[in-house]
């Protein structure tokens, strides 16, 4: 395994970050394909043995079932201080009035569930899971500096916003003195690269760690066209966010196939190896299968050309922006 700075913090993390959004429970949560928990601690041991340190999960996942999935588990497996937890609030947790956003109210009150969830005294990185319109900045920023300084949170990321948004919150923070966003989570893929628009530029010129989501395209980088799977039947999610522009998202799993095939690797390990080539720091890969993580980790020893960026980069047409609502 290799690790990083996490962008221009102290912090160093694994190239490859474990997504938890899988782990849960069947029959209660919306997605049908989650793992139980038997399944996967499997999932998260074999990372740990990896070198894998980092770990992204949220409060609504599952509705905190991923987060209580993964605190036990990593209790069992791992020293606390070798690993690095990410987890993130504002998604809605509850009906009625204060069940999400980012108001002081609901914020102080996720983190001290998350904490509860995850068995720790501390979160290593927070992030804001969406810009919330009804909150002013200003009090989401300083209730997330009052955090950090409390030490219940180390680090602070966002995820999926207008660079405009994230500009401004990086702005109040920093004319208050208050801890700023070291980290964005943002959807990017060969599939969606509109964050090449506006926010990647930002943030690297920022000194912000990328650490996409969604990197293989909610698995249509990985596999042909007209195959299928259990989530492709069932991800309402990905299929909003893909099926508008087949056409030309198919021409780029093809090419994407055909460098596989070139180089003898995985159509998962091409399309990982361009995000790292692209700039980003850690992918998050979300899986259900152990051996996926071996793929991921043969990623790191694919180095593609600039005519291969070139070429699974020619065919990309512009795609309406998805995961900023």
């Amino acid at each position: 395994m290799e690790y990083v700075q996490l962008g221009h913090s102290g912090l160093e993390v694994s190239r490859i970050c474990l997504g938890c959004m899988s782990f849960g429970d069947p029959q209660k949560w919306i997605h049908s394909w989650v793992l139980n928990e038997t399944d996967s601690r499997k999932i998260i041991k074999k990372a740990l043995d990896l070198g894998i340190n980092f770990f992204d999960t949220a409060n609504v996942y599952g509705l905190g079932v991923s987060e209580e999935i993964l605190g036990r588990a990593l209790k069992d497996y791992a020293v606390r201080e070798e690993v690095v937890i990410a987890t993130k609030v504002s998604g809605q947790m509850h009906e009625g009035p204060n069940g999400g956003g980012l108001s002081r109210k609901s914020i102080m009150h996720e983190v001290e569930q998350c904490l509860k969830r995850l068995d720790t005294d501390y979160i290593d990185l927070l992030y804001i899971h969406r810009w919330d319109y009804k909150t002013p900045i200003e009090e989401t920023m300083c209730v997330l500096n009052a955090l950090v300084r409390s030490g219940k949170v180390h680090y602070l990321g966002a995820s999926s916003m207008y660079a405009w948004q994230f500009q401004k919150a990086q702005y109040v923070a920093q004319s208050h003195g208050w801890t700023k966003f070291s980290v964005m989570q943002g959807h990017y893929n060969l599939l969606y690269r509109e964050e090449e628009r506006e926010m990647n530029p930002l943030c690297q010129d920022m000194g912000v760690a990328l650490v996409p989501y969604s990197p293989l395209a909610a698995g249509r980088l990985t596999r042909d066209w007209n195959s299928d799977s259990k989530r492709a039947q069932e991800d309402e999610v990905a299929k909003r966010k893909y099926d508008n522009t087949q056409e030309a998202d198919q021409k780029i799993v093809e090419r994407v196939s055909e460098i596989a095939q070139k180089y003898q690797v995985t159509r998962s390990q091409v399309a990982v190896a361009w995000l790292w080539s692209k700039g980003v720091t850690a992918p998050i890969v979300g899986i259900t299968k152990e051996k996926y993580l071996d793929d991921f980790i043969g990623a790191l020893d694919v180095c593609l050309s600039q005519e291969d960026i070139e070429y699974l980069e020619e065919c990309y047409i512009p795609h309406k922006i998805m995961g900023h609502e």
